[in-house]
């Protein structure tokens, strides 16, 4: 009886009397296990009338009301599209905190569609599958819309790295991967996105990725930025900003639009934490006056930088500040001291042990030859 009283609401003369009908049926089938599929495509309906007339936070309340992951009889990709819906809400709503609760309910893996098994028929006893209404989109397109939304989300927090990892997720489906209209701006995104990302082995692993991919020669700019991120050598920030300045910019008119209103900073901020990573691996002690002409700032800033990153662990570095000296040795424990000095030991040893054999093996050669 439900369903036949949905074919009337398109049918129905004007909006009131179609929001009215959709309301009786859904009070007529809450709480009814069996037609659960149907009030959670009246609620979807309703929502989205909601949102026509611009009353956004009803339509997310309206649609949090339902728990589709529950209804065995839903099609899978059904349930995602309407998990989908209710997070773009939230997005809309600016309710970031319900969003990502929402966006927990999907499983990354449940996109690895696998089309080599076939399909199994039902037992008997086993719950009914209903097929998915026309409009659902496909499950590879479903899983762009996931990962568009989660960027929506991540570019809240400017969590740069798990931005990166949504675009790297977009790249990989085959019908973006066939057409190069498409994969460059997401690869252009991925490139900008890993380099703004802080340093940490997620991002090292990422970038070496990344550089391997034989499509980033498309793109020589960025081969040639992401390589001088991987090699150890200070990078100058004002001729590497004048030569990407224009193509930073650019991004404001390409798929997903501008990088952020604090990127241009934080770009700045990698590169500083780079050229600090450089020096400390080739330096044991400098002066803080030469780190801060390596670095193309004033001694304040270089300290402030360096502090940032010894707070932030990602290097070990102790600061002298009335001799002004920096130090990027690791200090030993009195365990690790008494070891390599047992090892040194040892190996001294083992020299002179060599050496006195070969002074024995000398005066031999010697001996037999003034005996001759």
């Amino acid at each position: 009886m439900v369903q036949q009283a949905m074919q009337y609401i398109d049918e129905a003369p004007d909006l009131e009397t179609r929001i009215e009908l959709i309301k009786t049926l859904n009070s007529v089938s809450a709480g009814k296990i069996y037609v659960e599929i149907e009030r959670a495509r009246l609620i979807r309906r309703l929502a989205k009338i909601k949102e026509e007339q611009g009353l956004i936070a009803e339509a997310a309340d309206l649609m949090q009301e339902v728990a589709v992951e529950t209804f065995g009889a839903m099609a899978k990709t059904e349930k995602i599209a309407f998990i989908l819906e209710q997070v773009r809400l939230c997005l809309d709503r600016q309710d970031y905190v319900r969003a990502q609760i929402l966006s927990r309910k999907i499983s990354p893996r449940v996109f690895e569609v696998d089309t080599s098994k076939e399909k199994k028929k039902p037992k008997e006893g086993d719950n009914v599958v209903e097929e998915p209404p026309a409009d659902i989109p496909s499950l590879l397109e479903l899983k762009r819309i996931y990962y568009e939304l989660m960027i929506r989300y991540y570019f809240h927090n400017n969590d740069y790295l798990e931005i990166c990892r949504c675009y790297k997720a977009i790249y990989e489906i085959p019908s973006i991967r066939e057409d190069p209209s498409q994969w460059i701006p997401v690869l252009r995104k991925i490139c900008w996105y890993l380099i703004l990302a802080p340093h940490d082995p997620m991002q090292s692993s990422l970038l070496n990725s990344t550089l391997e991919d034989k499509n980033l020669s498309e793109i020589p700019k960025f081969k040639l930025l992401l390589k001088q991120l991987v090699t150890m050598e200070v990078i100058q920030w004002t001729s590497l900003w004048n030569l990407y300045k224009d193509e930073f910019e650019n991004e404001k008119n390409m798929l997903g639009g501008s990088l952020g209103d604090k990127a241009a900073e934080d770009l700045r901020m990698r590169i500083i934490e780079h050229n600090i990573l450089v020096v400390s691996k080739y330096y044991s002690r400098i002066t803080l006056k030469r780190l801060a002409e390596l670095l193309c700032l004033t001694i304040q800033e270089a300290e402030k930088h360096l502090s940032e990153m010894v707070v932030s662990k990602a290097l070990v570095a102790k600061i002298d500040r009335p001799m002004g000296i920096v130090c990027f040795q690791v200090a030993k424990d009195s365990n690790e001291i008494l070891n390599s000095w047992a090892s040194n030991l040892e190996k001294l040893l083992d020299l002179v042990e060599k050496s006195c054999h070969q002074i024995h093996k000398e005066t031999m050669v010697h001996k037999a030859a003034l005996k001759v």
